[in-house]
Order: C-alpha cells, then sequence, then structure tokens
C-alpha cells in the first residue's frame, strides 16, 4: 500500500466538500486505512437528521473509520458568541491530540470556515499542518474564502465551484441527498 502522509484541501463556493473528504474516507476505509474525522461546528442543532447525518450513520459501519463532533447547536449569525469560540478550539485542541493516536487519515471538516468566521486563526492551520506527522494524511474542508498561505504548505488543493445550485430558485436541501 502507498502510505498516506499529504494534506488535502476541499474549499470553495460548490457543494461537495465535505462529501469530497468522505469519498477519501469510504475509499481508505475500503483499503484497510484507519480514518477519522473531527466535524467543526457541526453539532447539537436538536434535529437529529442533521446532528446524525446519513453519510455519518452508513460510514460508522465501517470499523475503520469513527469521527466526533463539535458545536453549539447553533449557526453563527454575525459576530460568533463565546461559545463558538470555545467550541472552534476545543475542536482543535482535540484535532492535534488526534495525531498521537493510531489514524492514517484524520479529516478536519468545516475547520476553513472556522478561519473565514475568524473562530480560529489561519496561524492555526499553518501550526497544524507543520505538526503533522509525516506518516498521516490530513483533509482540511470549509470556506469560500481562498488561503494562499495554506494552499501553499497543502499537497492537493481542489476548489469546489458552484455554478448553478437549486438552493438559488429556492430549493431546500432533501433528505438523503444533501444532509
Amino acid at each position: 500500500m502507498d502510505k498516506p502522509g499529504m494534506v488535502q484541501v476541499f474549499w470553495g463556493n460548490g457543494k461537495g466538500k465535505t462529501t469530497s473528504a468522505l469519498g477519501t474516507a469510504v475509499r481508505a476505509c475500503g483499503n484497510g486505512y484507519t480514518v477519522h474525522m473531527v466535524q467543526f461546528m457541526k453539532n447539537g442543532t436538536g434535529d437529529p437528521e442533521i446532528d446524525y447525518p446519513g453519510e455519518l450513520r452508513a460510514l460508522e459501519k465501517f470499523p475503520n473509520f469513527s469521527f466526533k463532533r463539535f458545536g453549539t447547536g447553533s449557526w453563527i449569525i454575525g459576530k460568533p458568541s463565546e461559545e463558538h469560540i470555545e467550541k472552534v478550539k476545543e475542536a482543535y485542541d482535540y484535532l492535534r491530540s488526534c495525531f498521537d493516536k493510531e489514524n492514517d487519515i484524520i479529516i478536519a471538516d468545516e475547520i476553513l470556515y472556522a478561519v473565514q468566521l475568524g473562530l480560529l486563526q489561519e496561524e492555526d492551520v499553518l501550526t497544524l499542518i507543520k505538526e503533522k506527522p509525516k506518516g498521516k494524511e490530513l483533509i482540511l474542508t470549509g470556506s469560500h474564502k481562498p488561503f494562499p498561505n495554506i494552499f501553499e504548505l497543502a499537497d492537493l488543493v481542489t476548489e469546489i465551484k458552484k455554478v448553478k445550485h437549486p438552493y438559488d430558485k429556492g430549493i431546500l436541501a432533501r433528505k438523503g441527498l444533501e444532509y
């Protein structure tokens, strides 16, 4: 098997950043790698469909896939609350501790949105990339805003670009397809 160890980034204004990371997770799990996903700003909405979406129910069937979610249960509208900032810090500290665990691939889902929204500093992500152990793959997702310094350190950067989206016509996310 080829060894993990690169940094991948999925960013952009299109749908599919987390889906791309999870596609990589499925492929990796099917090939015997262990994958752990840390989700920033995704937890505790009170809606079981959102709090435990179909992709996590499917992936938990892989014995070599695990995840942990962090969030406040509310969206960030305007200025982030202290609770939002604290949950992102908690997620970041937990993510860094994952480097010491037996994971081949670590997904930091929505971490770039945390930077875009001012909950985490870009320098924190740069530190994370620099501290990543050689034999671990790190996948970063999120953000509509580019981060050239992060992109420079990454091995793979994929922009997910929206060309057209049903939401623009008022069509909301559909169970089983978008969540």
